[in-house]
C-alpha cells in the first residue's frame, strides 16, 4: 500500500486560516499507517513528510527523471487511438480540477510508473478539498468527504471501485458526504485526474480522497483537528480491512 499525501513537501495545495492542506495530509497518511503497520500482511510507503519526499520515490526521481515523460507519453498516445477509434469514450463532463504545475505532473506520472515497476497493490492519495470562489478568506458552502476513482473504462476500475465502496461505507458512518454537484454521488469517476491514472497509467488499485473541505472549523480546531483526523484514518484502515 502506498500511501500518497497530497502535494509538494514545501508547497502546493489549498490553505485556509494558515492551516495547510499538504501538512494535514502528512498528519493523516501517518496515522493510517500506524493502523496498517500493526498488521504484518501489509507493507506501507508514505509518500513523503512535512519536510522530504521518501527516499526511495526521490532517488527514483533523480534516476529516471527524464524516462518519465516519454513513458507518460506513450500510454497519452495508445489513449487518443482508443477515443479516436471509438473504443474508448472521451468522458468530459466531470468535476473540474486544476491542472498541476508540470514538475509536479511528471512526479505524479513519475509514481505512478514506480507503482507499476514495484507491483503495489493499492494507492490512496490523501487530500482536504477547496473550491474556486470570489474570496478564498471567507469560508466555502461546501462541505464533506468524496472519493475519486478512475472511470470505468479503465483498467484498474474495477478494482479500485471495489475498495473505494468498503472505505466510502465506513466514512459514511462518521462523515457526511460532499454536498458538491457531482461530487455527492459518493463515489466520482474521473478521466483527467493524474494521481488515479490519467491515459490510463496506473496498474494498482488508485484513489483519491478529499477527506474535508479546509474551511470546515473542526479543522481549525487543533483538539478536534487530532480526533476527527484519528477517526479518518480508522475508518480507512477498516475500509480496506472489510475489501480484504
Amino acid at each position: 500500500v502506498l500511501l500518497v499525501a497530497g502535494h509538494e513537501p514545501h508547497y502546493g495545495g489549498t490553505q485556509y486560516g494558515g492551516l495547510k492542506e499538504r501538512d494535514v495530509a502528512v498528519d493523516l497518511a501517518e496515522e493510517i499507517k500506524k493502523l496498517l503497520d500493526k498488521k504484518s500482511e501489509y507493507k506501507v510507503f508514505v509518500s513523503r513528510d512535512k519536510e522530504k519526499w521518501n527516499p526511495d520515490l526521490e532517488n527514483y526521481f533523480i534516476k529516471n527523471w527524464e524516462t518519465i515523460t516519454p513513458w507518460k507519453d506513450a500510454y497519452q498516445r495508445e489513449m487518443v487511438r482508443l477515443f479516436n477509434t471509438g473504443q474508448v469514450k472521451q468522458v468530459t463532463d466531470g468535476v473540474l480540477h486544476n491542472d498541476a504545475p508540470p514538475d509536479v505532473a511528471r512526479r505524479l506520472y513519475g509514481i505512478n510508473k514506480w507503482v507499476n515497476e514495484n507491483g503495489l497493490d493499492i494507492v490512496i492519495h490523501i487530500h482536504f478539498n477547496d473550491y474556486p470562489r470570489k474570496k478564498l478568506s471567507n469560508p466555502g458552502v461546501y462541505k464533506g468527504f468524496a472519493i475519486y476513482i478512475p472511470e470505468g473504462q479503465y483498467s484498474n476500475a474495477e478494482a479500485t471501485k471495489a475498495v473505494a465502496e468498503k472505505i466510502h461505507s465506513r466514512l459514511s458512518k462518521s462523515f457526511s458526504p460532499s454536498n458538491l454537484p457531482k461530487e455527492n454521488a459518493g463515489l466520482v469517476e474521473d478521466q483527467e485526474l493524474v494521481a488515479i491514472g490519467r491515459h490510463n497509467t496506473v496498474d494498482a488499485v488508485s484513489l483519491l480522497i478529499e477527506y474535508a473541505y479546509i474551511y470546515e472549523p473542526w479543522l481549525h480546531d487543533p483538539a478536534l483537528r487530532e480526533k476527527y483526523v484519528k477517526q479518518m484514518a480508522l475508518d480507512t484502515y477498516l475500509g480496506l480491512e472489510d475489501f480484504f
